[in-house]
């Protein structure tokens, strides 16, 4: 019988070496997109059921996670294949350059016809809608269109820098709470990050290291400091809401309650001002948070029965509601409860892109729950949305797979809530 550590290595080079098939795409890329995405999760799951056997040296380690970051750096020139976003990304930083508030006209507004160019606005989606994104992003894309104009290497550059601070901070979250190193590579050699970041350059990568700050701060006892990186957090993606209740009842005195909820919101707000007299920054996002859905099985369950976007909205959030809250009132460990609450979040979220799973992704290095490792794997299921539309045109959700990629998930989220060993607490947070 051939032992787990002789598989781990080639392994961990399958997952690394298997991505640079995705640089060879002769005909239409996003076949080989899609096939390489799922035959590479297929293995993901797998390399997390060997590497919890087997330990790794830290030397083998760092060398798997060089040769990783290496892998990323390889993408840097090259086309998004399963997203247009980053012309989006583009958009927004060229107004930025021409003096101009993003979010004071859409890109077809004949005011803007003079930043018109081959590429842009016509490589983007939804040119009729103003930008959704929020100003730390788009102080980002300002950069990036500074260095790079219409190219995306500097997005992407600026998206390698942000992985390898996510990298560093798990590194030392890790090694904060002394849990063995060789997790670190639950996300250096994760398809879905290379693919979702590397690849397709989204945005949320510069989300994670500030999400992953706040973990690191607050262990070390900074709270102010912490407080303020979690209202960062929100500029990228408002994930980190869903903490504040923890870190309300986590803390002991009231002052420290009220400074750890108000303190994110502050940070967050005050980005607003540059804008916010002279336009309305949360007009696309409010267009979006109440119409737009994909991937979300609750959700399209729901509205299956209910037929009324809105109403089916209003039941999925109560749900999310009344499922945190045993959460937030549990013994839990401080970071399960975290990875609870943003795992809720993706249940019930009527918009589950697989780069929205990277928030659980970074989580999972920590808490080392198969319930995210799953879900990290099956997102790449989605691609298969992606294939049809861009082969055929049609934009359409599959509830087989849906099926496939949530309900394991839901099943393993429910076993690791209600297990009945006992955990091994964290270090105290006085």
């Amino acid at each position: 019988m051939i032992s787990a550590k002789k598989i781990l290595l080639p392994l961990s080079l399958v997952l690394i070496l298997g991505h640079l098939l995705l640089l060879f795409n002769p005909g239409k890329p996003i076949i080989i997109y899609s096939i390489v995405w799922i035959a590479l999760s297929v293995l993901y799951l797998s390399y997390f059921l060997v590497l919890n056997k087997e330990g790794l040296n830290h030397s083998l380690i760092t060398k798997l996670v060089t040769a990783a970051v290496v892998i990323r750096i390889l993408f840097l020139f090259s086309q998004p294949v399963g997203s247009d976003d980053i012309y989006r990304y583009m958009w927004d930083g060229k107004t930025q350059d021409a003096g101009i508030n993003p979010y004071l006209y859409k890109p077809v507004d004949d005011k803007l016809n003079f930043l018109h160019s081959e590429i842009l606005p016509s490589k983007m989606n939804f040119k009729e809608m103003k930008t959704i994104y929020f100003p730390l992003s788009q102080w980002l894309f300002y950069i990036g269109y500074k260095l790079s104009g219409e190219s995306v290497w500097a997005y992407k550059l600026l998206l390698l820098l942000s992985e390898l601070v996510t990298l560093f901070l798990l590194y030392k979250i890790l090694e904060k709470l002394r849990i063995d190193k060789k997790y670190l590579l639950l996300y250096a050699l994760a398809p879905l990050p290379i693919i979702q970041f590397a690849l397709d350059a989204h945005l949320d990568g510069f989300g994670l290291p500030l999400l992953l700050a706040f973990v690191y701060f607050y262990l070390g006892n900074k709270k102010i400091l912490s407080a303020v990186f979690l209202g960062l957090s929100f500029s990228i993606k408002p994930v980190g809401v869903l903490i504040l209740p923890i870190l309300f009842l986590h803390e002991k005195k009231i002052t420290d309650k009220l400074l750890m909820v108000s303190i994110p919101f502050f940070a967050f707000g005050v980005q607003f001002l540059p804008y916010i007299f002279t336009s309305n920054p949360f007009e696309a996002f409010m267009i979006y948070t109440r119409n737009w859905f994909y991937n979300g099985l609750v959700f399209n369950l729901l509205n299956s029965i209910i037929h009324n976007n809105q109403t089916t909205r209003f039941w999925c959030s109560l749900l999310l509601i009344i499922s945190l809250v045993p959460v937030y009132l549990s013994k839990k460990i401080f970071m399960d409860k975290i990875y609870f609450a943003v795992m809720l979040l993706m249940i019930f979220s009527p918009v589950v892109h697989p780069w929205y799973i990277t928030w659980v992704l970074i989580l999972v290095v920590i808490t080392r729950k198969a319930s995210g490792i799953y879900f990290a794997a099956a997102a790449s299921l989605t691609s298969l949305t992606v294939l049809n539309y861009q082969l055929n045109g049609v934009w359409k959700d599959y509830l087989l797979v849906q099926i496939v990629e949530y309900v394991p998930v839901i099943a393993l989220l429910v076993y690791e809530f209600v297990k009945s060993e006992k955990e091994k607490q964290l270090p105290t947070v006085s």
